[in-house]
């Protein structure tokens, strides 16, 4: 569905050159849902706009389902749902019409429009909003509205950018059933940008991590948290001192690597953290020493990022 080579974006900012995205490969294959993962300014956004055509790339080549970026953009955009963080349908109008009018720009004719729309209002859950006001909707509905709006014309591959961006944690699981449906029942291919990592973990066939205009990392959400060694064990104690005097301990375990103290609190990483807790709680009690907490935490995606860039996505 795509591949792109080399794909670049160079602005000048002040006359000097700034690489926004150095010259990435990646591809999506039919039937994906694929995450795209990144913190601002790492060329998430200029890649999704070379992508959807709305920004010319400065170098490399992407095809998009079958057409050349440079080439074929308008066949680019025949072949492509597209979903805006910021949404696309007026308030005072009504569902039904905004659906009809979107169609309409694709060649669609009003009767054919009509039985689409209906159709996939009725496959997201929405049956019953064709006749209400857009603004009537929760934020839940006006964003499976949007989607249906992206889908009208039948595309193959439809972006979605931050899909669930303030929603509330109910809308947003209810919106992941749906995002899933698209691709098991409907066959669409789905290129998603997020920056929640429980939505790209519980969403994504495969992942892509861009940083400073590169791909970091690739791979199935399981396989990139496996790359990460080990397990984090956090324990809590009364006090500083306490917890300093844990850390000499837990340092000298098989396995473990060098522990943090940040106030009463130490963590550690280790191999397995189910095989390694009997062994620090044995050792500290011959110490003498007892947590007041325990905490053992497999590794997460926001992990993975870490251990790649050395920060965390969300910064």
């Amino acid at each position: 569905m795509i591949v792109a080579k080399g794909l670049k974006r160079t602005y000048k900012s002040r006359g000097k050159p700034v690489e926004a995205v150095r010259g990435i490969d990646l591809t999506v294959r039919e039937g994906e849902i694929v995450g795209f993962l990144g913190p601002n300014g790492a060329g998430k956004t200029t890649t999704l706009k070379m992508l959807c055509t709305l920004l010319e790339p400065t170098g490399g080549d992407a095809e998009v389902v079958g057409c050349d970026l440079r080439a074929d953009p308008v066949g680019v955009r025949r072949r492509i749902g597209y979903v805006s963080q910021a949404g696309s349908t007026a308030s005072n109008a009504l569902a039904g019409e905004e659906i009809v009018s979107h169609a309409r720009l694709y060649g669609i004719g009003k009767a054919e429009a009509e039985r689409r729309g209906r159709a996939l209002l009725d496959a997201l859950d929405l049956a019953d909003v064709w006749d209400r006001k857009c603004g009537s909707l929760s934020g839940g509905q006006r964003r499976r509205l949007d989607i249906v709006m992206g889908l009208i014309h039948e595309p193959r591959l439809v972006f979605l950018d931050e899909p669930s961006t303030g929603l509330d944690p109910q809308s947003r699981a209810n919106l992941w059933d749906h995002i899933r449906g698209l691709r098991d029942r409907m066959g669409t291919t789905i290129f998603l940008t997020t920056h929640y990592m429980d939505e790209a973990d519980a969403l994504s066939d495969r992942i892509l991590v861009i940083d400073h205009g590169a791909i970091v990392a690739e791979g199935t959400p399981a396989a990139l948290k496996a790359g990460v060694s080990g397990d984090t064990i956090t324990l809590s104690f009364a006090d500083h001192e306490t917890a300093e005097r844990a850390a000499d301990i837990a340092g000298s375990l098989d396995g473990a690597d060098t522990p943090e103290v940040e106030d009463a609190v130490l963590r550690f990483r280790v191999p397995n953290g189910g095989t390694a807790l009997p062994q620090v709680f044995s050792a500290l009690g011959q110490a003498g020493l007892t947590p007041i907490g325990v905490e053992v935490k497999r590794p997460t995606l926001d992990d993975v990022f870490l251990t790649m860039t050395g920060r965390s996505l969300r910064d």
